[in-house]
């Protein structure tokens, strides 16, 4: 177990050599081909009333499920769940429909294994915190920011961030953070002009940058309990763009596509305040919509980016991808066993289709590789 306030940069230090050589070593042999991505054609925004900001932001989000929607196929209701909600920094707010055209392939099924354990932190702590001006300013480290609701957030474009849904809104109503939303860049002493060293334990500062608008699928927003974790994602547009390198995003492949079977994440963990954490674990089970895992992580982490290596057709080589984000924890009633999951939602043809029109609003630019 890592005992908090304890230092494991030396570890990481070793430990990150042996991650790249033995994802190379676990890499599949071929590239896969990528599903079909559908397209997304949104009908003329209608106004809404003004929010309330009357929700409180909950940072622990816990969902239970049974055999039915464990083992339910994607593309429910899509165009329904595919439409979104902006919500633009003067508090008004629109509401988007949409068609979708040429729906992506076939979806895969679940496999299932039976485990009990403790929720969160699973056994050892295989947490590490990410120290100094070489990992906090390095991809992929650099591309985690903070979301000012006590949430993690991920880069995705110069303008963009991808973060968990209910850390903005309960699913009734903003929260009240969202009414003058920022997000946070951390900036290590020695960057921040002070001078300090590294290891002096003085912690980084943050850069604060307000949002322009919000938009939340409607997948999230007054959704059915069962289904709405399926759609905790929310897209920021930064009233500025940022120099940072950011991390594209790819549709999630099946485990056999996923180099090491292997998840990776940072995030803003609650109990170690002030610090970036970093973990990896592999994935456990895998649904049309979510990424089931037993990667150590605690309320604050929700929202950050999940990736791993996928194979890049343009580039021609494996490159870490954006294919979930992390939202919290799942219990699973599957043949009457409960079983004990974080889990992340897994960016699906249909979710990417949507994500990159939030990104670049065209149809042109929303080609998968």
């Amino acid at each position: 177990m890592c005992e908090r306030g304890s230092s494991p940069l030396p570890a990481l230090v070793l430990l990150l050599p042996f991650l790249l050589l033995s994802s190379c070593l676990e890499s599949p042999h071929r590239p896969l081909i990528h599903p079909q991505v559908p397209t997304l054609v949104p009908h003329r925004p209608t106004p809404l009333v003004r929010s309330h900001f009357s929700a409180r932001p909950h940072l622990d989000l816990t969902t239970h499920c049974n055999a039915s929607c464990f083992h339910r196929g994607g593309g429910h209701r899509a165009a329904d769940n595919l439409a979104f909600e902006t919500l633009y920094w003067d508090g008004s707010r629109t509401l988007t429909t949409v068609d979708v055209e040429e729906e992506g392939a076939g979806l895969r099924g679940v496999r299932t294994r039976r485990r009990r354990v403790r929720r969160q932190i699973y056994g050892a702590d295989g947490r590490f915190n990410i120290q100094g001006d070489n990992f906090l300013l390095d991809y992929p480290f650099s591309a985690a920011v903070r979301i000012s609701t006590g949430c993690t957030g991920v880069l995705v474009s110069r303008w963009h961030v991808l973060t968990a849904a209910h850390c903005l809104h309960d699913g009734k109503d903003y929260v009240k953070g969202a009414r003058k939303l920022r997000v946070g860049f951390l900036i290590p002493p020695s960057v921040n002009g002070t001078g300090v060293e590294p290891s002096s334990g003085k912690k980084p500062m943050v850069r604060w940058v307000r949002v322009r608008r919000t938009r939340v699928p409607k997948g999230w927003i007054h959704g059915p309990q069962d289904l709405s974790m399926d759609f905790d994602y929310a897209l920021l547009e930064l009233r500025w763009p940022h120099r940072r390198a950011f991390m594209r995003l790819a549709v999630a492949p099946s485990l056999e596509g996923l180099a090491g079977r292997r998840i990776h994440f940072s995030g803003f963990d609650s109990d170690r305040p002030g610090e970036l954490v970093y973990r990896f674990c592999p994935v456990e089970e895998e649904s049309s919509d979510l990424i089931y895992q037993h990667c150590d992580a605690r309320p604050g982490a929700s929202g950050s980016g999940v990736y791993g290596r996928v194979w890049d057709n343009s580039l021609e080589r494996w490159e870490r991808k954006v294919i979930g984000i992390f939202s919290g924890h799942q219990w699973l009633e599957v043949d009457g066993e409960n079983r004990d999951y974080n889990v992340a939602v897994r960016i699906t043809p249909l979710k990417f289709a949507q994500i990159c029109y939030w990104l670049h609003g065209n149809r042109v630019d929303c080609l998968q590789d």
